[in-house]
């Protein structure tokens, strides 16, 4: 071979070596960036290229709550559907074709589309047998006769509500109103720009899952975490000891009296389950600025505030305040100031009561599966701790009970269950000018076992101010949701 020749074939050589490089580093190396491009459209197309697989709720022989409608267009051959969307909107999230995804749309994409990597060996084999490819299923803990219930008692409400299985933390409903019809911007035509126009213009913000992604000041359904830290820290052996509280409660380093919900309230040297019944400003406040900013945090804290939830869908961290003053810590105690939680968090304590203490993780995915049915993952029960021991959690219980037997949440009675609540009114705004937030807070018991843990707020009720309370508008709410989860 002449010079020449062999030069070219050595840079031919080097040629091929550098495309069979390159290929090899695109596929191996780098072929996940590419793919997750966000200007990667082939993505976006090969998604709803073939049907998704569905979300299911009640169960794994229950129902699907999303489907694959066909299209039939020019680069997407299907879209997403969702049955009863804006009841499941806050679980489901939205599917769209020009927007993206969120919620467990968005979250469990991989197993949906197909396109997880645990998915790989049965993608192979359809490929082999020339079946066409489909996404899986994504099984949900959601019950949809507590779903129902609790979205048609919030009804035309601003708000939301959450119900936890305190011993699993099996999130049995999740509802935040007002919301939307995920159908409405599933596709990419001019109706669906419109849809998504309009609502992101909307000011009661119907996107907004308000159960994870708000949090408001909890009102009086804090005392229960009060209650807690008096006992797990021994200022208080019994619901029935007496406190040391003033009929006039001045908050401390200040001229500024600390008010109870009515002038009647005989909450002078009042005990603590008394003082829970009707709920005393003054008896809580007090306790509050006794025990101290510190024991108060780090119960809250047993309880899940000042962290973040993955549902999976992540909640925003519920606060107590690590900075206030004793004035304010007075304050913070009767879940007011600078106390905030997500009506999650507000389930979350609820449920730890009911299970004698202990704190289970809460989640919304029980198992995860491919198109035949084989089960890709299956969740396993998670303990958060002992928020506080089985003692503290009777106490608490016996003082929830009477808070619904004789106090401010009778109207959470349910007959032949026993319901443990405690209602809250939070004061908001500039100079607390804004219309309150109705809290109810509760579990239902059935025999030995306690099936639901409940946490409802509603904003803005349409009543007068003087008519907006926890036991008044929130507790009825509560009571339809846990007599469909046990089934009274």
């Amino acid at each position: 071979m002449n010079k020449p020749i062999r030069r070219v074939a050595v840079f031919c050589m080097v040629l091929v070596f550098a495309l069979l490089l390159r290929a090899n580093w695109v596929q191996a190396v780098v072929a996940d960036s590419y793919a997750s491009n966000p200007n990667n459209e082939r993505a976006k197309y090969d998604q709803y290229a073939n049907p998704r697989g569905n979300l299911i709720v009640g169960g794994p022989n229950g129902q699907p709550i999303t489907r694959s409608d066909q299209v039939n267009g020019y680069r997407y051959k299907y879209k997403t559907g969702f049955t009863n969307g804006p009841m499941y909107a806050p679980i489901t999230g939205y599917s769209s074709q020009a927007y993206g995804s969120n919620g467990l749309e968005g979250l469990e994409n991989g197993i949906l589309a197909g396109t997880d990597d645990r998915l790989f060996f049965g993608n192979a084999m359809d490929a082999l047998t020339g079946k066409d490819k489909q996404g899986g299923n994504v099984v949900t803990t959601i019950n949809p006769a507590v779903q129902q219930a609790a979205f048609q008692a919030m009804g035309d409400k601003k708000g939301a509500a959450v119900a936890l299985d305190p011993r699993t933390g099996a999130i049995l409903a999740m509802v935040s109103t007002p919301s939307y019809d995920p159908n409405s911007i599933a596709g990419q035509g001019d109706s669906d720009s419109a849809a998504w126009k309009s609502l992101n213009a909307d000011q009661n913000q119907p996107m907004l899952n308000r159960a994870l992604r708000e949090t408001y000041p909890p009102g009086s359904t804090f005392k229960l975490v009060t209650a807690a830290t008096a006992f797990e820290t021994g200022k208080y052996q019994s619901p029935d000891d007496q406190t040391d509280t003033p009929d006039h409660y001045i908050l401390p380093g200040t001229t500024t009296e600390l008010h109870n919900d009515s002038p009647e309230e005989n909450c002078g040297q009042a005990t603590l389950k008394y003082a829970l019944e009707i709920s005393c400003n003054t008896v809580y406040g007090k306790l509050g600025a006794d025990l101290g900013k510190e024991k108060l945090l780090a119960q809250a804290q047993k309880f899940g505030f000042n962290s973040t939830v993955d549902t999976p869908i992540r909640s925003v961290a519920s606060n107590f305040p690590t900075d206030s003053t004793p004035d304010g810590t007075a304050q913070d105690a009767i879940g007011q100031h600078n106390t905030a939680a997500t009506p999650l968090q507000m389930a979350m304590v609820a449920s730890a009561i009911a299970n004698n203490g202990k704190l289970m993780q809460p989640y919304l995915v029980d198992e995860e599966r491919s198109a035949s049915g084989t089960t890709i993952s299956k969740h396993t029960e998670k303990s958060l701790g002992q928020a506080i021991s089985p003692a503290t959690a009777q106490k608490l219980q016996q003082m929830m009970a009477d808070v619904v037997q004789n106090g401010t949440g009778k109207r959470a009675q349910i007959d032949g269950a026993e319901v443990g609540g405690k209602t809250g009114t939070a004061q908001h705004g500039v100079d607390n000018k804004g219309l309150p937030f109705a809290w109810f807070v509760s579990y239902a018991k059935v025999g030995t076992n306690y099936p639901v843990a409940v946490a409802v707020v509603v904003e803005d009720g349409a009543a007068q101010s003087d008519e907006i309370s926890g036991g008044s508008i929130a507790a009825p709410i509560a009571k339809q949701i846990m007599q469909a989860a046990i089934g009274h």
